[in-house]
């Protein structure tokens, strides 16, 4: 009906997904990540982002950084994460 509903909850989850998908493919996986930086169009929805990040980090999980932005490329996005990982190559330390 032309409606539209934005649920940070599950564009959270859907990132996050993302770049599982992503370190995945080089090998990787959550656990390698060191650093994330989120970006947040509102931060009243930072109760619902954190409430999805907790069920893939606790507080070992990669240091992270949110911070609110005015607007993100495509109007329907409530979110952006941008990720930094190491993953040691075998034989290497």
């Amino acid at each position: 009906m032309g409606v539209t509903k934005l649920d940070i909850r599950a564009q959270t989850r859907a990132v996050i997904e993302n770049i599982r998908d992503i370190l995945q493919s080089a090998g990787a996986d959550l656990s390698d990540l060191v650093e994330t930086q989120a970006f947040l169009v509102n931060m009243n929805d930072f109760g619902g982002y954190n409430e999805v990040w907790a069920e893939y980090f606790d507080y070992e999980g990669p240091t992270r950084t949110t911070v609110a932005v005015h607007q993100l490329p495509h109007p329907h996005l409530l979110i952006e994460i941008k990720a930094v990982a190491y993953k040691p190559i075998a034989g290497e330390a």
